[in-house]
């Protein structure tokens, strides 16, 4: 059967076994990846997937079911079986809920794309890392490493309310890092992130990453911050790369409004969230430099779709205007019961995983500044960038972040460089110490954000540019 048939005919059964609503997913996925260690190609991974996810509502339960089967009759006992759930946890559940509505939308969309990745020989992809991971080693790494990771994804989805939508999605990314071992110490520096650059585009990203170029540059930092001073302790004044400003952004806003967390729905991995939806519109989040938009429509970033995995098209619309807080990431349901009139942030990992709240491109807008002028405005303060190892308690509130890399900033210019730098903060106390804010923004993907039980992994997109902070206490230990 045509995918779109398949699709139709779970709805269809579902709706027949008591359904008020239904949709269904079908999805195929192919993947690849690639390793290099030292020079050596240590592993190649290719794998393919595709199947059917049905969810269905009766009362207020939900049911899903999915199966790895695209004939009519696993679609109909996969649409049955959906609405049976859902029958059952509606008795547990209680009275309907509802759903925003939505228009039903129908059409296609695909990513940009210029080289698919998935056509670039395996011996050029190769070639690619080698160079790179051969490079590092001769200028000082002990351990170089590089990776590669590429989605092709195809998503057929159908609804009771008459959404027909296919979308074309073509991710990929590739990142290097080099570590260097000294007495009692390592250290290790990436490029262009600690987990690389990633984005909906084709294998034009990763050629304009020119990993090669930069892979003596970390080799020689790591082995420069093996004997580099301690980052100091104490409070002062922090200004954050445009990498680290991204995870910030990820931590400390993306999953704090989330609409599932926030209504304690979910709380797994490090949720629910501190934030109170009575303060929705009232809340002051940040400085006045603090913009932050949930964009999936950006080109090439890695949150950017046509439709999430409930039909909603993907619209721009503001989190936090000015330093307040006006926006969520919310599904049809969740938005009804909070009572707003939006949704568009729903996505599943694959067709055998429930649709959840996920981020999209969650980004600060550009500021008015630049990182030198930062640098000249500050006199005395820590740069840091490049994100080592991360903590935020259960509410997404206390945090603690560690770089790889620091500089000490006195009268105004960079000076030395300042090993195992990092910082903690509070939340809206430290986005309302922002202060200056750079107009060099990039958006960062985020390949591997962890949600849900069973687990999900999620791709996100932060846009960040460098910020200045004041009153940060840097150079925490343990």
């Amino acid at each position: 059967m045509a995918e779109f048939d398949v699709a139709t005919a779970a709805v269809q059964a579902a709706l027949d076994a008591g359904a008020r609503y239904a949709d269904a997913r079908v999805m195929h996925r192919r993947y690849e990846s690639m390793s290099a260690r030292n020079g050596e190609i240590e592993s190649v991974t290719q794998d393919e997937s595709a199947g059917l996810g049905v969810r269905a509502l009766v009362g207020s339960g939900w049911g899903f079911y999915a199966v790895p089967d695209l004939t009519a009759t696993a679609a109909r006992t996969a649409g049955e079986r959906a609405a049976r759930i859902a029958a059952a946890s509606g008795r547990v559940a209680g009275p309907g809920s509802k759903l925003v509505p939505m228009p039903a939308s129908t059409g296609s969309w695909s990513s940009p794309c210029a080289v698919d990745p998935l056509s670039v020989p395996l011996s050029d992809k190769g070639d690619l890392l080698v160079r790179a991971t051969r490079t590092s080693q001769e200028h000082g790494a002990d351990q170089a490493e590089g990776l590669y990771q590429i989605w092709d994804t195809r998503k057929w989805f159908v609804s009771s309310e008459g959404h027909r939508i296919d979308q074309h999605i073509r991710e990929c990314g590739a990142g290097i890092s080099a570590t260097v071992i000294g007495d009692g110490e390592t250290q290790r520096r990436s490029y262009p992130s600690y987990r690389g650059q990633y984005g909906t585009q084709g294998w034009e990203l990763i050629d304009g990453l020119d990993l090669t170029a930069h892979a003596a540059r970390i080799a020689e930092e790591a082995r420069e911050l093996v004997t580099a001073p301690v980052c100091p302790a104490g409070e002062t004044t922090l200004i954050l790369g445009g990498e680290q400003m991204a995870l910030q952004i990820h931590e400390s806003v993306g999953h704090a409004i989330e609409l599932d967390r926030i209504l304690g729905w979910e709380a797994a991995f490090a949720g629910t969230s501190w934030l109170d939806l009575d303060q929705l519109g009232v809340l002051r989040y940040g400085s006045e430099l603090m913009n932050i938009t949930i964009d999936p429509t950006i080109p090439g970033a890695l949150g950017s779709f046509g439709f999430d995995d409930e039909g909603t098209p993907a619209t721009r619309r503001d989190a936090v205007r000015e330093g307040r807080w006006v926006g969520t990431l919310a599904g049809r349901d969740s938005a009804a019961i909070a009572g707003l009139d939006y949704a568009g942030s729903v996505r599943a990992d694959g067709w055998a995983r429930l649709p959840m709240v996920r981020m999209t491109n969650v980004g600060l807008e550009p500021g008015p500044h630049t990182l030198d002028e930062m640098i000249a405005a500050t006199d005395d303060g820590v740069l840091m960038d490049l994100n080592r190892s991360w903590s935020i308690d259960d509410k997404r509130l206390n945090f603690q972040f560690g770089c790889e890399i620091g500089w000490e900033v006195k009268n105004g210019r960079r000076g030395r460089m300042l090993r195992n730098p990092t910082y903690t903060g509070i939340g809206p106390l430290f986005w309302r110490s922002m202060d200056m804010l750079s107009s060099e923004s990039i958006a960062w993907g985020t390949p591997n954000c962890g949600k849900g039980q069973p687990g999900q992994i999620g791709h996100t997109g932060h846009p960040a540019a460098p910020a200045r902070f004041t009153g940060v206490r840097v150079g925490v230990r343990g």
